[in-house]
């Protein structure tokens, strides 16, 4: 999780990007349980079962990640806070020879609707532009964030169970978050 060559992800104005290490899987840990929680509001479990359940989600995930993704820049979204940086988020690319893959991408409730998802989505869309590569993600159907997808241009291609494939061609006009 240490790895030292340079990030090819450009940071938009106002956010920074590092790679991850391994002092940040707690951190990681609790952005995608911020994910998650909405979902199990609705069962009665007691709230160690929910933590302790979507621990076990993130770990399997975590791994998952890193055994099929393996050349992904697995990122930190980071902000200014007063005098020093802030981790808000993940950020995961993988670039195939006929793809810009974003493996995920998740914010700190405290941090989503104020445009730093679009301003990430618009930079890595600006690399697929300028290298003449489809940016595509798969993303839950119920997922708040299919709204800014489909307003930045990226449009259904395939289902996979409850997941759509969906991908920005750069034939679509971006509009504004």
């Amino acid at each position: 999780m240490n790895d030292t060559s340079p990030i090819r992800t450009a940071a938009p104005a106002g956010l920074s990007l590092r790679r991850t290490t391994d002092a940040d899987f707690e951190f990681l840990a609790e952005v995608y349980a911020s994910t998650r929680r909405e979902e199990l509001s609705v069962t009665s479990w007691p709230e160690e079962q929910k933590t302790a359940f979507l621990r076990w989600q993130f770990e399997a995930q975590h791994q998952y990640y890193r055994e099929y993704y393996p050349n992904c820049e697995f990122l930190i979204v980071e902000r200014m806070n007063g005098a020093a940086l802030e981790p808000i988020g993940r950020l995961y690319v993988d670039r195939w020879p006929d793809q810009i893959r974003l493996v995920d991408i998740a914010l700190l409730p405290n941090h989503r609707g104020q445009g730093f998802g679009g301003a990430l989505l618009r930079s890595i869309m600006a690399e697929g532009a300028a290298s003449g590569l489809p940016v595509t993600i798969h993303v839950e159907a119920s997922n708040p964030a299919m709204a800014l997808y489909r307003r930045l241009g990226f449009r259904h291609v395939d289902s996979n169970g409850i997941y759509y494939l969906m991908r920005w061609t750069g034939e679509s006009a971006v509009s504004a978050p």
